[in-house]
């Protein structure tokens, strides 16, 4: 906060500032904040040491204020109190997961409006946003797990979709590296394995395509003990052969 960090010491008040920080500008009901400390299993005390979290998150926002010579009594206007729960109010500027989220937009527009290169630029700037694991440093509880799942997938989706627009650009050759380290993490996504056999095919790779699909109908058998989708299938068939259909074409140009 005013490019000094606010970062809570004790396990409580830093999920409190988890989950305050990922609903920045809304009301966190007092209910939610209990789940998340204390599970269903909430102690007669909850109230009075919820109150306490609150007032060491605030002095910590206190203190970032007065080091950037700001009112230490403005702290109440950015963690307010209110009937039924409480919130931080802050720049959306300031919240990297709400800068991931903005360029994520803009990345889907382009994306509609067929600029594949503004998409992907977009996007890469969202994926910068992330600078390891979400909430690595935190103890999450039932409510934080639950957001980091949702965050973990929302960057995902946003990194696939990155990938397709620097295939639809012709950048095959320059993702294989990529492709390679995510389909060795992600086992069993389709999708990414989808796109790296793609990739390997336009790169002129054929039979390490035919190798990766085989690898994940392993992954699949061995571990779900079922078939990848028709669609994969189809894939596999059309590298197998060689089909016209998988050709890149460049921006602007069709197939005849």
């Amino acid at each position: 906060m005013h490019d000094r960090p606010v970062l809570p010491a004790a396990r409580k008040p830093k999920q409190v500032l988890a989950v305050l920080l990922l609903n920045a500008n809304r009301v966190v009901s007092t209910a939610t904040l209990m789940k998340e400390l204390w599970g269903e299993d909430k102690p007669k005390t909850a109230t009075a040491a919820l109150q306490t979290y609150i007032l060491q998150v605030r002095k910590l926002i206190q203190k970032a204020l007065v080091a950037h010579g700001a009112s230490p009594k403005g702290a109440k206007q950015i963690l307010t109190t209110k009937e039924n729960g409480y919130g931080l109010m802050t720049d959306s500027a300031d919240i990297d997961l709400e800068r991931f989220t903005a360029l994520v937009a803009q990345g889907r527009s382009a994306f509609t409006a067929e600029d594949w290169d503004t998409a992907a630029r977009r996007l890469r700037a969202a994926l910068g946003q992330w600078t390891g694991e979400p909430l690595l440093d935190v103890a999450a509880g039932p409510v934080l797990e639950v957001e980091i799942r949702r965050l973990e997938e929302a960057r995902l989706t946003a990194l696939e979709l990155r990938i397709e627009m620097d295939m639809r650009l012709g950048r095959h050759h320059a993702l294989l590296s990529e492709l390679t380290a995510l389909s060795e993490t992600h086992t069993l996504n389709e999708h990414l394995h989808a796109q790296f056999m793609l990739a390997l095919h336009r790169a002129g790779r054929r039979s390490q395509a035919l190798e990766v699909f085989q690898r994940l109908r392993r992954s699949f058998i061995d571990e779900l003990g079922l078939e990848p989708s028709p669609e994969l299938y189809r894939l596999h068939q059309l590298i197998l052969t060689a089909d016209p259909e998988l050709h890149y074409v460049p921006p602007g140009l069709h197939h005849v």
